[in-house]
C-alpha cells in the first residue's frame, strides 16, 4: 500500500541535528541508501566503460572515447524529466521510471554484441536514467516546504554525501569485480545496483508540491526562460569549474605515471586523496555557506580550484600534486554540499526542472573539458594543459562573486515590512 512519511514531530523544531532527522524520517533515510546505490553503480561503470568497448567490442580508443558525448543526451532528458515532475508533482513514481529505465540500459550495454549497441543505449535510456537523483532531490525539497525544520541544508548534505561515498567505493569494487568475472557481469551488477535504489523507498508516495495539488487536473506552466536566466547562469559557472575534472583524470595519471614515474600506491594515494577530504568538509561547509553566503563560499571554491591546478601545472613533485588534490577536495565539498541547495533557491516555483538541470549539466561540462583537454595537451603539452581548466576555474569565481553582488544589491533595493 502506497504511504506517504510521517514526519515526527519531535524532529520539527528549533535545533534539530541533521543526522537525527534523516534516521527519523522514511524519505530522508530512504534517499540516502538510494543515492549511495547509485554513486556506487554510476562509479564502477563510468571508469570502465571505455576498456569494455575496446576489449570486448573492438573499438579503436578514439572511437571508444567518443562514447561519453552519448552523455550529452543527458541534460535534454533531465529537462524533460523534470519539467514533467513539476507539472504533475509525482516526483517518486518518476524516480521509480528513471530508476527502472536505467536497470535496462545497463542490462542492454552488458549484454551487447555490436559496437553501436552501447552508443545508441546510453543515448536513450540511460540520459533519462541519470534523472532519477534528481527527482529525489525536489522530492526532499517538497518535503522541507511542507515541514521545514532547521537542519534543512544539513540533510541534503548528508544525503549528498551518500552519493559521494558510492562514488568513493564504486571504482574498487567495479575494477575488482571486472578484473575476476569480466565486465559483462560487472555492468550487469550495475543494472542491480541501478534498479536497487527502488528498494529503500518502499512504497513511499511523498508529499505533494505545494502548488499542484493533490487532485488538480490543471498542469502547472513551465517556468519562462527569463525565469530561468538565474539558474543557468549559475549552472553554466558550475560547468566551467566541473569541466576541469575531465582534465585531471584524464592526464594526471598519465602525467604521474610518464613523466614523474611516481610508484603506483603513491599515484594511487594522491587520486584517492580527493574524495576523502571532500567528504570530510562537506558538513562544514553547509555551517560556513550559512554563515557567509553559500554563493560566496562557492567563489571560494572555485579559486581553490584555480590554485589546485596551478598546483598540478607548476610544481612536479608530490607534495605539489597531494596539496593540488586538497584543494580539489575543498573544491568538490563545497560544490557538492551547496550545489543543490543554490540551484533549487534559484528556480523555486520548478525545482525538479533546476535538480534535473544542474545535476545534468555534469554530462556537458565533461564532454568540453575532454574536447578542451585533448586539444590542449596536443598544443602545449603536460603539465602546462592544467592552465586551461585553471583558467575555467579563475571565470568560474569571477561570476559568482558577481552573482553574490548582484544578489546583495537587490536584497538592499527590496523594500521593506
Amino acid at each position: 500500500m502506497n504511504k506517504r512519511p510521517r514526519v515526527d514531530v519531535a524532529i520539527v523544531g528549533a535545533k534539530t541535528s541533521a543526522i537525527r532527522v534523516v534516521l527519523a524520517h522514511p524519505l530522508y533515510r530512504a534517499s540516502t541508501l538510494a543515492l549511495f546505490l547509485s554513486g556506487l553503480g554510476i562509479s564502477a561503470a563510468a571508469p570502465l566503460i571505455a576498456s569494455y568497448l575496446v576489449t570486448d567490442l573492438g573499438a579503436s580508443l578514439p572511437v571508444a572515447g567518443l562514447y561519453y558525448l552519448a552523455n550529452l543526451a543527458a541534460p535534454v532528458a533531465g529537462y524533460l524529466v523534470g519539467a514533467r515532475s513539476d507539472r504533475t508533482g509525482k516526483r517518486l513514481g518518476l524516480f521509480r521510471i528513471c530508476a527502472i529505465v536505467g536497470f535496462a540500459g545497463w542490462i542492454g550495454i552488458a549484454f551487447s554484441t555490436e559496437l553501436w549497441m552501447p552508443f545508441v543505449i546510453s543515448f536513450v535510456a540511460l540520459g533519462f536514467a541519470g534523472a532519477a537523483t534528481s527527482q529525489l532531490f525536489a522530492a526532499i525539497h517538497d518535503e522541507f516546504t511542507a515541514h521545514p525544520t532547521t537542519a534543512n541544508d544539513g540533510v541534503v548534505a548528508i544525503v549528498r554525501m551518500a552519493l559521494t561515498a558510492g562514488w568513493v567505493i564504486g571504482p574498487v569494487l567495479g575494477s575488482i569485480l571486472a578484473g575476476y568475472a569480466g565486465y559483462r557481469a560487472m555492468f550487469i551488477a550495475v543494472a542491480v545496483a541501478t534498479l536497487a535504489q527502488i528498494i529503500p523507498l518502499g512504497g513511499l508516495r511523498g508529499t505533494p508540491p505545494p502548488l499542484v495539488p493533490e487532485h488538480s487536473t490543471r498542469p502547472r506552466s513551465a517556468p519562462t526562460f527569463r525565469a530561468m536566466l538565474p539558474l543557468l547562469a549559475f549552472t553554466a559557472l558550475y560547468i566551467c569549474v566541473y569541466a576541469g575534472e575531465s582534465v585531471k583524470y584524464a592526464y594526471l595519471p598519465i602525467y604521474m605515471h610518464e613523466q614523474l614515474r611516481l610508484a603506483p600506491a603513491l599515484s594511487g594515494a594522491i587520486i584517492g586523496i580527493q574524495p576523502l577530504v571532500e567528504l570530510a568538509l562537506m558538513p562544514l561547509a553547509v555551517i560556513v555557506g550559512r554563515r557567509i553566503g553559500m554563493t560566496r563560499l562557492m567563489a571560494f571554491a572555485a579559486g581553490c580550484g584555480v590554485a589546485a591546478n596551478i598546483c598540478f601545472a607548476t610544481t612536479g613533485t608530490p607534495t605539489g600534486l597531494f596539496a593540488g588534490q586538497i584543494l580539489m577536495g575543498a573544491v568538490w565539498g563545497v560544490f557538492a554540499a551547496l550545489g543543490i541547495i543554490v540551484a533549487q533557491r534559484l528556480l523555486p516555483t520548478a525545482v525538479a526542472t533546476a535538480s534535473a538541470i544542474f545535476i545534468s549539466s555534469t554530462a556537458i561540462s565533461s564532454a568540453i573539458g575532454g574536447l578542451v583537454g585533448g586539444l590542449g595537451v596536443a598544443a602545449i603539452g603536460l603539465p602546462f594543459v592544467f592552465f586551461i581548466p585553471a583558467g575555467f576555474a579563475a571565470i568560474a569565481a569571477i561570476g559568482l562573486v558577481a552573482m553574490t553582488r548582484i544578489e546583495k544589491s537587490r536584497q538592499a533595493t527590496a523594500p521593506q515590512d
